[in-house]
């Protein structure tokens, strides 16, 4: 079966619609589906809630949809370096869901593993926990947890065959298996696509059973959350020299 489609807008264009649930993969910028992003921000599609480790920047990414007020309710462990986010939040226009990192990236495996629970000491006594069920196991208390199971999950891989099955690349693998896995439908950008059964078997990190469609986006831009460069110059000489 070949699951690739010539474009993003095509591979999403039947099926992103407002009220939505997404799940996005990527870590801040690392690893985000970038065309995938903007084709859902063309479609115009609203009151969306996104699931993601964090919002990005206001300019790239998510951002790029908060920014275009098409997100209804953010589920995400941080949003520190996202002011439009701040901003809508505060004003009201915007409803955050905080989950842990640990949490939310359980959240979507259980979601994929077809698991709609579990129980989790993480965020024990604080607001997190708040209103949730809390039961004790072998003398610890742990709070239940819900699986999110997203209409639709967005990621990125680095490679994938036409059947869908992905190789990630580093430090971009990252949310993205989980994600892929909890969509109830999974759209994958790639930068290399090759035919079915060019891949061996042991370096598939995902496979294309989780996978509905394919888009290709060779030059992706990649760009740096955040860049810090030192000011200062130190010396290649020798201590003593």
């Amino acid at each position: 079966m070949n699951k690739v489609y010539a474009n993003a807008d095509l591979a999403l264009s039947d099926i992103v619609r407002d009220g939505q649930m997404i799940a996005v993969g990527g870590f801040g910028l690392c690893g985000i589906p970038e065309a995938l992003i903007e084709s859902v921000r063309q479609s115009g599609v609203r009151k969306l809630t996104l699931i993601s480790n964090n919002a990005g920047v206001e300019d790239f990414g998510l951002g790029r949809l908060v920014q275009a007020r098409q997100v209804r309710k953010l589920i995400a462990s941080f949003v520190g370096e996202n002011k439009e986010v701040e901003r809508q939040y505060l004003a009201g226009e915007l409803e955050l869901e905080f989950t842990p990192q640990g949490t939310i990236a359980e959240k979507l495996r259980a979601g994929g593993a077809g698991i709609p629970a579990f129980f989790t000491p993480t965020g024990l006594g604080t607001l997190i926990a708040e209103g949730k069920e809390v039961r004790e196991f072998d003398g610890k208390h742990y709070a239940l947890e819900q699986a999110l199971r997203p209409d639709l999950a967005i990621v990125k891989a680095w490679k994938a065959d036409k059947g869908g099955n992905l190789v990630f690349r580093r430090t971009a693998r990252n949310f993205n298996p989980s994600a892929a896995m909890a969509g109830r439908i999974t759209v994958v950008e790639v930068e290399h696509i090759v035919d079915t059964g060019a891949l061996d078997p042991d370096e598939i990190h995902l496979a294309g059973i989780y996978v509905h469609r394919i888009v290709h986006n060779p030059v992706p831009e990649k760009r740096i959350h955040k860049r810090t460069v030192s000011t200062q110059i130190t010396s290649l000489e020798p201590a003593g020299a």
